[in-house]
């Protein structure tokens, strides 16, 4: 089962059994221009669209772009572990993709002018380098490009932005807990990867993004909501997103630790968190 926290509709499809730091604010992006559509090169590899390890194909959502109609392509892998992520059973990178890359193209044209774009989430797709040639290859065809993505890979993210034309970027705690929240202490690489974001979306106009924080009983995003909201409203965050931890699709830690969970005392935290992040000042504020 892939379900992305959005608080809408699951959508399902089937999946392979699981096995199993200095914020940087001048990432300059690298010239691509020299690449066939399909083809990247990276670290002095080249990869192609055909490479990409896909979990799932998602054929139609209206979930998982705000006011678009697309196809959703969830990648394989993750390098964090957050414990209440819903497709728990794709993190592992090792894991090989179960979708082709010409099941996608091949409804692409069968869907051509039905479609607004192409969603690509995980796991985390920024993991492959394959998908910087997907998105190229989706672009040359007339189509919107979205992505899904923690921040894991800042350089990456500057390296498609140019291709991108809307992200939806997590921002799971402040930059010092993220060893907490993710398990890993990365919470430089998701706040890179936030400046980045702000940096295009004031170069090119046309780009639009969300920013999104989830939310759990006792976790460091709900201890610290309030500055987690001050720093992205400082940074400039525009379009912002607070989602509420869902059990389904999660590991079996996070499903037993949320059964001890006092449910009366934490609705009426989640009223507080839902009320705080409407008065924060945002232009675009969505609870979910």
């Amino acid at each position: 089962m892939i379900n992305k926290d959005t608080g809408g509709p699951e959508a399902t499809v089937s999946v392979p059994p699981s096995g199993a730091n200095t914020f940087r604010a001048d990432i300059q992006s690298p010239t691509t221009a020299s690449s066939p559509p399909n083809v990247v090169s990276h670290g002095g590899l080249e990869a192609e669209s055909a490479d990409l390890a896909i979990a799932g194909l998602v054929p139609l959502s209206s979930v998982d772009w705000p006011d678009h109609l697309v196809a959703t392509v969830f990648c394989q892998g993750c390098p964090w572990r957050c414990p209440y992520c819903q497709n728990a059973a794709i993190l592992e990178p090792s894991v090989p993709g179960i979708v082709p890359w010409d099941e996608v193209r091949a409804l692409l044209d069968k869907r051509r002018g039905l479609l607004d774009g192409v969603v690509f989430t995980g796991g985390e797709a920024l993991r492959q380098a394959a998908v910087v040639s997907a998105m190229r290859e989706v672009k040359g065809r007339g189509l919107a490009v979205g992505l899904h993505s923690a921040g894991a890979y800042p350089r990456r993210l500057v390296e498609v932005l140019a291709h991108i034309d809307w992200v939806g970027l997590d921002i799971k705690a402040l930059p010092e807990d993220y060893r907490e929240a993710v398990g890993f202490d990365a919470g430089a690489k998701a706040w890179a990867a936030l400046d980045a974001v702000l940096r295009e979306s004031e170069r090119r106009p046309t780009f639009d993004f969300e920013v999104r924080t989830t939310i759990f009983p006792g976790s460091s995003a709900d201890r610290d909501f309030s500055e987690i909201l001050k720093r992205l409203r400082a940074a400039g965050v525009a379009s912002f997103a607070v989602q509420e931890a869902r059990t389904q699709g999660t590991d079996p830690i996070f499903q037993a630790m949320a059964q001890r969970w006092d449910m009366p005392a934490w609705r009426a935290r989640w009223e507080e968190i839902s009320a705080e992040a409407r008065e924060a000042g945002f232009a675009r504020v969505e609870v979910r």
